[in-house]
This record gives C-alpha cells, sequence and structure tokens, in this order.
C-alpha cells in the first residue's frame, strides 16, 4: 500500500487530511510565547485573527528530521511504502531534513520536493492522490511528481506590503511607498522561490495583470488539479477576481462556482497577510 504524507505549507488542515485519506504533518508557528501546530489546533480562521490582532509577528519553523524519522516508522510499520510532498527547499530547510531522514527507508520512503508552497504544493498532493488511485507503484509516481511539478504555476496579487515589509522581505521606505501610491505587487513561485513578477496600482488593474500573466504561462490545462486561493477572513476580493477573469474559464467550467478554492495558511499567509488572492494551475 502507498500512503501520502504532506507539510502543512500545503495548507491543508487535518480534517480534511483525513478526508482525503493522507497524513499531514504540520509546521510550528509562534506567536510571541504560544507555540501552535498550522492547521492542527491553529486554522487559518484562527491564523488570521491573530494575525490581524496580534501586536506579536509570527514565526514559522521547519520540520526537522526527528520529526520526520516519527512519521516514516509510523507509516511504514506495516511494511507500507511511504509519498512525502514537503514545501519548497528554496523556501525551507524542511525537504533537507525529510530527505535526511528518508535514508533509513530505501525503497520505502519517497521524498518529493514540490519546489512550492500552498495550492501549489497542494496540487501535487491531488495528483499524487489521482495516480494512487491509478494502482500506479511508488517509484512511477515519485518519478512523475518531479516531472509534472515543473509545469505548476503559482501567481497571486498581494493586497498590502505590510507583512513583507514585518517578514523583512523588503524594505519599511519600499512598503511605505507601495501603500502611499495603493500598489499591489503581484508574485509568482518561480523555480522554487517566490519573486515579484508585477505591480499594478488598484485592484483591478492587478486582476488584469494576473489575466495576462496566467495567458502568458500558456493558459490552464483543465485535464489537471487547478484551484483558486485567497488569504484573510473574507473571500470578496477573489469574488471580484472571478468576475474579471471570465475569459479563463467560460469555455472550460459551466460554473464558476464550481472552480476549487482554499484559504492560505500560516506558512505563506505569515508574509503576505489577508486579502491576496490567487491562482494555481499547470500549465498547457
Amino acid at each position: 500500500m502507498i500512503k501520502l504524507l504532506i507539510d502543512s505549507a500545503s495548507d491543508i488542515e487535518e480534517t480534511e487530511a483525513q478526508k482525503l485519506g493522507i497524513s499531514l504533518i504540520p509546521m510550528e508557528i509562534r506567536f510571541g510565547e504560544e507555540t501552535y501546530f498550522d492547521g492542527v489546533n491553529l486554522s487559518h480562521q484562527q491564523f488570521f485573527e491573530k494575525l490581524i490582532e496580534s501586536s506579536d509577528f509570527p514565526k514559522t519553523s521547519q520540520i526537522n528530521e526527528f520529526r520526520w524519522s516519527e512519521a516514516f516508522d509510523k507509516l511504514t510499520a506495516n511494511g507500507d511504502q511511504v509519498i512525502a510532498i514537503t514545501i519548497s527547499s528554496r523556501l525551507s530547510g524542511t525537504f533537507s531534513c525529510a530527505k535526511n531522514a528518508a535514508k533509513r527507508y530505501p525503497g520505502q520512503v519517497f521524498v518529493i520536493d514540490s519546489l512550492n508552497a500552498a495550492t501549489g504544493e497542494r496540487l501535487l498532493c491531488d495528483y499524487a492522490l489521482r495516480l494512487i488511485s491509478e494502482n500506479s507503484d511508488a517509484a512511477f509516481i515519485a518519478n512523475e511528481l518531479n516531472e509534472k511539478k515543473q509545469k505548476i504555476q503559482v501567481i497571486a496579487v498581494v493586497d498590502t506590503l505590510k507583512y513583507l515589509r514585518k517578514g523583512g522581505r523588503i524594505s519599511g521606505v519600499a512598503a511605505l511607498a507601495g501603500e502611499m501610491l495603493s500598489l499591489k505587487p503581484v508574485v509568482s513561485v518561480i523555480e522554487g522561490e517566490v519573486k515579484l513578477v508585477g505591480k499594478a496600482i488598484g485592484s483591478k488593474r492587478s486582476n488584469n495583470l494576473l489575466v495576462q500573466l496566467v495567458q502568458k504561462c500558456g493558459g490552464i490545462d483543465f485535464s489537471m488539479p487547478y484551484g483558486l486561493m485567497y488569504s484573510g477572513l473574507s473571500d470578496e476580493y477573489l469574488k471580484k477576481y472571478l468576475r474579471d477573469s471570465e475569459t479563463l474559464w467560460k469555455d472550460h467550467i459551466d460554473d464558476p462556482d464550481k472552480i476549487p478554492v482554499y484559504l492560505i495558511g500560516s506558512t505563506i499567509g505569515s508574509h503576505i497577510g489577508p486579502n491576496a488572492i490567487g491562482v494555481a494551475f499547470y500549465k498547457n
């Protein structure tokens, strides 16, 4: 039997992992002196409530080798094989820790560096579940995931530069200038790293830029998993984006309400803050 294990940087919470029949290994997140397990005893909704209200900036910790070993021990106890998917190795040391832990389980544990996070990482999990359901063997699935992950695109509009500044991702001067001009940065995950790919003034122009960037990638492969994502306590901005981006979906989806929508969790949410929206997909 093949079991699937994924870290919580995928924004999959414990209750959903159980429904999907997969195992979740959560990141630790700290607000001041309080420590939580992402998606286990701190939901995404609760995280954003704390982010908005707390004076402490949250800090996330990578999943160490010991915790990966514990998970692998448990999942391989009956002779089962494990496919473990992690956050990008260029965003966290989590993959390296998992890879080192997996050395003790040759032929049993396959660790995949998603080169992504949030919904981008989740899409790799969704594809892995499809391959497992087709009774593919573990080595084939690992090779297929490593090949197909190169096609995953994640593009998002960040509503405020405040949290990027707090997390040290941009300077205070740049953040202040951007906020005065109502600049909304558009970011993408490129070769495993989050990079700025554009800026726009106002939500309408940023939504248009998001659509243009999706089209520039070659469009969405609707035969593969895809989804929209948002951060914060409301999906208001996401609904507006859906209206503005009708051209992307109308020839492929009868009902836009059927498009999968996911709430971003703490790992990426710490840096982008509330009211960000994005799209994740396999490009054609």
